[in-house]
């Protein structure tokens, strides 16, 4: 019989579901002892629950199952850790007992010995530790999920901080995912969910992303891109990388001063306003999403921090995706057109996305969607809350034929987190007061064609000009101090002379001629949008900009090419 390769060996390097159905085809004891583990520390656990609440002492034994289901969680590994940092979250669904233990998670779990981390150092980076750094912190700062971190200096001076994976990391994931995959082929029918086999592709996703992370090289580079991404951005700070002393299981990156999210009293006694921290979070988070395209999936508050000058920093890099531009762009849409509660469109970009096959009928759709996501929204805008929407849409996805593309998965993980993370700095925060104003200026100032398409799509229904939309995306996007309104004014003039806006033209004309006739008050709302703006000074300067830029291929057009 031909040995099997160990995890650490061939295919294994990459998530492969196929290779790791494969590897534990011929080790079912190793299957069967970490399913008992598992059902027998959660049964455990149910039970103190359940006899508690028979004995009457649930507020006398909170803080102890508190304590529990963190020990319990840590004893079980990587996979179940990452459940618990995802969870910790969110002040809004767990109570606060729960809460604070689990904030633990975050980097507060123990240590593995100093020198099994030592020994990786030095097997990696190929020098005794001391020839490699001037000095190290004897004991890790901080332990994580998937490895820990010492402080140290370089001999050059730079202050770093050194990540050291855990061992045997791989073979642990492995088996844990191979177990979550194997109850959802045989469960993921009867859960209160309309994902069908889906559910296998959220995991397999999750399980690509993971093996991901436990490579350091790959983390790093990520961690380039996304500086590369925000370089300039006055409030964003991403950490270096030294990838002289940085191997697959050793990260050293530059050391970060500064605060962890959720410690919002030492916030506030830097200095630091919380709510300016969450405006941060939530735009780069949305500038992730919407512009780069390139976004941070496990956004909890071990892995950003405020520093002393108040930017938002963030510090791991392993769990990232990227999305496809038509992705970007529909996303956008879909928020302005949840808001503006243009359920039709909606749908439509729900087939965009993938959440609908092209082949639905989607006229049944449109009225559970409006009863649903309507009684989600509230009365105003401000009383839009991402976590409720979603799970409004879960009784959607059970009843009609919605299904739940891998990689939105991830999206969503984002988003929640992010919103979980704001709330904890602030109760009473609203995403959609935040995330709005972006959207709504990121529309009215884009310059890509495929963003002029989308604006167009959202301000004309029924081949009418929508005014009304247009009124609110501005009014919206001036609620963002730093909207100017002019320069959009001048990219829209340019738009309607261009080829490009001939359609736009016609029915601009149409709306302001119908029946044959002038109607003054369209005209009046063209003027209201711009008016509070208006200085005879800077509006010449647009005009005459305007003018220079449509002027100048026609003259050069014109203008004889000399030969040579």
């Amino acid at each position: 019989m031909s040995q099997q390769p160990t995890p650490e060996e061939g295919e294994l390097q990459r998530y492969s579901a196929t290779a790791i159905a494969r590897y534990y085809r011929y080790r079912p004891w190793l299957v069967f002892w970490r399913s008992l583990t598992i059902i027998w520390s959660f049964s455990l656990f149910i039970g103190h629950l359940q006899f508690d609440r028979w004995t009457h002492q649930e507020e006398k034994n909170k803080y102890k199952r508190a304590s529990e289901l963190r020990t319990l969680l840590t004893r079980l590994g990587p996979t179940f850790i990452k459940v618990g940092q995802a969870l910790s979250t969110r002040p809004d669904l767990i109570r606060k007992d729960f809460l604070d233990e689990l904030i633990k998670l975050q980097d507060q779990l123990p240590p593995f010995d100093n020198e099994t981390a030592f020994g990786f150092i030095e097997q990696d980076l190929g020098y005794p530790v001391n020839k490699i750094y001037k000095e190290i912190s004897p004991n890790p700062v901080a332990a994580a999920s998937l490895g820990q971190v010492y402080r140290a200096i370089l001999f050059t001076g730079e202050e770093v901080a050194v990540k050291v994976q855990r061992p045997n990391l791989r073979p642990v994931l492995m088996l844990d995912l191979y177990l979550m995959r194997l109850c959802a082929q045989w469960f993921g029918d009867w859960l209160p969910l309309n994902l069908g086999h889906n559910l296998t592709l959220v995991i397999d996703e999750f399980g690509n992303k993971l093996f991901e992370e436990i490579d350091y090289c790959n983390e790093g580079k990520n961690a380039e891109k996304f500086a590369a991404n925000f370089e300039g951005d006055p409030d964003v700070k991403v950490p270096k990388i030294y990838w002289l002393y940085s191997s697959n299981r050793v990260l050293t990156l530059e050391w970060i001063n500064g605060y962890k999210l959720n410690d919002i009293d030492q916030i506030k006694a830097a200095g630091i306003d919380p709510n300016d921290i969450i405006k941060i979070g939530v735009t780069s988070g949305l500038r992730q999403l919407l512009e780069h395209g390139f976004f941070h999936a496990d956004p909890h508050p071990g892995n950003l921090f405020a520093t002393y000058d108040g930017r938002m920093a963030y510090i791991d890099f392993g769990m990232m995706d990227q999305l496809e531009e038509i992705t970007k762009e529909t996303i956008a849409s879909s928020l302005v057109q949840l808001i503006n509660k243009d359920y039709e469109a909606l749908v439509e970009d729900f087939v965009k996305l993938g959440f609908l096959t092209p082949d639905t009928d989607i006229e049944p759709i449109i009225p559970a969607l409006e009863k649903v996501l309507g009684n989600a929204l509230g009365q105003s805008v401000a009383d839009f809350n991402f976590q409720t929407i979603t799970d409004e849409f879960s009784e959607l996805m059970y009843e009609y034929p919605f299904r739940l593309p891998s990689k939105f998965a991830l999206i969503i993980r984002s988003l929640v987190t992010q919103e979980g993370l704001a709330l904890s700095l602030d109760p009473n925060f609203k995403i959609v007061e935040v995330a709005y104003p972006y959207v709504a200026k990121r529309l009215l100032t884009g310059e890509s064609p495929q963003l002029r398409r989308r604006l167009l799509d959202i301000l004309f229904k029924d081949g009418k000009f929508q005014w009304q939309r247009l009124e609110n995306l501005i009014e919206i996007a001036r609620t963002d101090g730093r909207f100017d309104i002019l320069p959009t004014a001048q990219l829209g003039v340019k738009y309607l002379l261009s080829d490009e806006g001939s359609y736009l033209r016609r029915q601009l004309l149409l709306a302001l001629t119908e029946d044959d006739r002038l109607h003054t008050e369209e005209v009046q709302r063209i003027w209201a949008l711009v008016q509070d703006e208006l200085k005879p000074q800077r509006l010449f300067d647009v005009a005459w900009s305007t003018f220079r830029d449509l002027a100048t291929p026609a003259v050069a057009a014109l203008v004889p090419k000399s030969s040579d």
